[in-house]
């Protein structure tokens, strides 16, 4: 069924480089336009899990991931266009810094910029001004000038001293005719806190709502957003298909979520509800099995090996995860590969027995970083099947197990990095996060 076109409001939040600000400064824009009921809705550039769950909160609807590498672009052009349709204003908040991708062909490189091009969108720059002051209107001048389709819609200060700090950076910037649209200061109190893969879950913080409302007032209080909003165009968003990421796994498919898997695309999902399939969420944590009524089952990515010792003690979970491994479809990514092994090893050097559907155990003593955009071509009873995802992890094999391999393994620019995963029967896992199939 096709979207007809419809027209939106839109803007992306980016900075040259991580750790500018951004994620917090659009958690505050997004909650306090909501406040202001303003139909709002983000999206996040590139395959993070984390700041998409932010967002949905902040606006109270599903944040998307829009990948330019991984997604092809019908599929790219389709959750772009479900993100707009009746929401008045549109959010994009870009990953890393705005030109960091891969090196690839133009418009596939997994960076905002990507986006910025292929959907004409403005761009709000957040700069980060700790130790320079009329040095960032360089930077911003260098953004808006070394590309003729990037438009730059103006720039938020972030970490802003005192307001000497604020009139020397002013002045430069009326010098190159690039609006200061706000002004932030400097505030402890604003950061969220952090573990090894970015940002603690949206869930674990048990008063978030009191949070964004802070962030939001103190939004308000810097950023003038009614003239923020007058900078902003109208864009037309044409009509499009509805394109599906990945095939069900089965007609009835059981998947963990709790603290310890939590890590699933939101548009994996919609395409699985879209074409027919049912959703039936059960919680490892609480000691739950997936239900024998569902078809197939898929264990996420999460943080298990924060949860080793209590995942070891589900003995309802583990014993009911290996009877439906006997006759149904299992897949487990990254902390779902972990769980599916023999055993998992916590950071304090303590090994704790898992589900033994894979011969393989992990390790989480020793973490390592693997960190990249992948592609994975798995055999398939019609030809090989190739998968376009990304890695990002610090546990690692112990022990790589006798499996037939699940996939063979390439990074972004297509090197082969070897084997990866673990098949038996119908149970198959791997750390690989799948995005979506090769078109």
């Amino acid at each position: 069924m096709n979207n007809q076109p419809h027209s939106i409001k839109a803007f992306m939040i980016a900075a040259p480089k991580s750790a500018s600000g951004k994620t917090t400064i659009t958690l505050g824009l997004l909650t306090a336009l909501r406040r202001k009921n303003i139909h709002v809705r983000a999206a996040k550039s590139g395959p993070d899990y984390i700041d998409p769950a932010f967002h949905a909160i902040a606006t109270q609807n599903t944040s998307f991931n829009l990948d330019s590498w991984a997604m092809p672009f019908p599929l790219l052009d389709h959750l772009f266009n479900a993100s707009t349709k009746s929401a008045e204003l549109f959010i994009i908040e870009s990953s890393m810094g705005f030109l960091d991708g891969i090196e690839n062909e133009e418009g596939k490189r997994g960076c905002g910029a990507d986006l910025a091009i292929r959907y004409n969108i403005p761009i709000l720059l957040v700069l980060d001004i700790t130790g320079q002051a009329q040095s960032a209107a360089a930077i911003a001048y260098g953004f808006a000038n070394i590309n003729p389709k990037f438009k730059i819609l103006g720039v938020i200060l972030n970490n802003v001293a005192s307001t000497r700090h604020y009139q020397n950076t002013k002045a430069a910037f009326d010098r190159i005719n690039i609006p200061i649209l706000g002004s932030v200061p400097r505030n402890s109190k604003l950061h969220l806190p952090t573990r090894h893969l970015g940002l603690i879950q949206a869930e674990e913080h048990e008063d978030l709502d009191n949070h964004l409302d802070f962030l939001a007032d103190f939004i308000e209080e810097n950023i003038d957003l009614d003239k923020l909003l007058s900078y902003i165009p109208q864009l037309s968003i044409p009509s499009d298909n509805s394109v599906i990421a990945l095939p069900p796994l089965g007609q009835r498919i059981a998947i963990a979520r709790d603290l310890a898997f939590s890590f699933i695309y939101p548009h994996i999902l919609d395409g699985w509800h879209r074409q027919g399939a049912s959703i039936h969420f059960f919680s490892p944590l609480q000691d739950e099995a997936p239900s024998e009524k569902c078809d197939s089952c898929w264990l996420p990515g999460g943080y298990p090996e924060l949860y080793a010792e209590k995942i070891a003690n589900a003995n309802q979970f583990l014993q009911g995860l290996q009877n439906f491994a006997q006759t149904k479809t299992v897949h487990g990514e990254c902390g779902g590969y972990m769980v599916m092994g023999k055993s998992l090893i916590d950071k304090n050097g303590q090994a704790h027995r898992m589900s033994g559907l894979l011969s393989h155990s992990c390790s989480y003593a020793k973490p390592k970083i693997h960190l990249g955009y992948r592609i994975a071509r798995l055999p398939n009873q019609n030809g090989d099947l190739t998968i376009y995802g990304h890695e990002f992890h610090y546990a690692t094999l112990s022990d790589p197990g006798s499996d037939q391999p699940y996939a063979l393994l390439s990074d972004g620019t297509d090197n082969y990095l070897g084997p990866e995963g673990g098949r038996r029967n119908k149970v198959t896992g791997c750390f690989f996060h799948s995005i979506a199939l090769k078109s």
